[in-house]
């Protein structure tokens, strides 16, 4: 098994964390999360994972809630589509979390 994990700061109180296993090539389970300093801490924003048998997207509100939305995608598909859409629109989503939206 394979291991593949890092942090990318986005900006200074931004950040893209990335981890997926892979075994043979192929991608086996993985969570791609967008993370906000925010009283005092590290929050999820959004986050794209394999958790639970399927790969869906947790986006959480300042509030503390969840929406759990399932993606239908395979893992390769779905981990290569959280890549890309948190470093294409994580400003946005930033501004969402921290405006309450």
């Amino acid at each position: 098994m394979n291991v593949t994990e890092y942090v990318i700061p986005l900006s200074e109180n931004a950040r893209k964390r990335h981890y997926h296993e892979s075994e043979e090539g192929k991608v086996a389970c993985f969570s791609v999360q967008l993370e906000v300093f925010f009283n005092n801490s590290w929050q999820v924003v959004i986050r794209y994972d394999s958790s639970h048998g399927f790969t869906h997207i947790d986006q959480y509100k300042i509030d503390g809630r969840k929406v759990k939305r399932e993606l239908h995608l395979s893992l390769s598909e779905a981990l290569t589509f959280a890549d890309e859409d948190i470093k294409e629109h994580w400003k946005l989503y930033q501004k969402r979390f921290l405006e309450g939206k």
